[in-house]
């Protein structure tokens, strides 16, 4: 690998027979973002938080250190997040803002209040991978505190969640949960 392009590279890559995320894909999103971000009026596709949570990359040898670029998309997406929610107080002002996140709030307590065990659909075929019950319930718990009491509770954490594996209905489904914890991020990023 050359010095000089890995001087000028914004993150650390991994060593030359192991996998990172694709450069020129990170390099062209980061590019892209920053563009829209800066852009007086933009008139491109919209980036938003959400569409900074999903972005994903194809590993590539010798490719950024995935988890340095997680970290800038996770900074990445709080800015957005931030900012989406600076517009919506601007244009429809802060009791629409508030209305927004009271919704959002009751729907995944709503979900947080059910059982424990009966929180998420459980699949349906018994050899697909799914969640543990328990780990999910354990941070389903945490998000309780953090909604209802004000318990400490870093929007990382959750992004970082991970959950042993289960198979089929020994587990919730991973796809329902994937999905809730995404709505989840979303309202912690555009709160904090």
């Amino acid at each position: 690998m050359d010095e000089a392009r890995q001087a000028s590279a914004p993150f650390e890559r991994v060593g030359r027979r192991e996998y990172g995320y694709n450069t020129r894909q990170v390099d062209e999103f980061l590019a892209m973002a920053r563009s829209y971000y800066n852009a007086e009026s933009p008139s491109a596709k919209p980036i938003t938080s959400r569409s900074v949570r999903s972005m994903a990359f194809d590993p590539a040898k010798a490719g950024y250190e995935p988890q340095a670029v997680d970290a800038a998309l996770d900074r990445l997406e709080d800015v957005f997040a931030q900012r989406e929610r600076d517009q919506l107080i601007q244009d429809k002002g802060e009791e629409s803002w508030l209305l927004q996140i009271g919704r959002t709030s009751a729907v995944l307590r709503a979900r947080l209040h059910r059982k424990p065990g009966e929180r998420f659909r459980r699949p349906s075929k018994r050899k697909v991978p799914s969640y543990n019950v328990e780990d999910v319930d354990a941070l389903c718990n945490e998000l309780l505190g953090y909604f209802e009491n004000d318990k400490p509770l870093s929007v990382d954490v959750v992004r970082r969640a991970v959950f042993r594996e289960a198979k089929g209905p020994e587990g919730y489904e991973e796809t329902q949960v994937d999905a809730f914890l995404d709505r989840v991020v979303e309202l912690m990023a555009s709160i904090d």
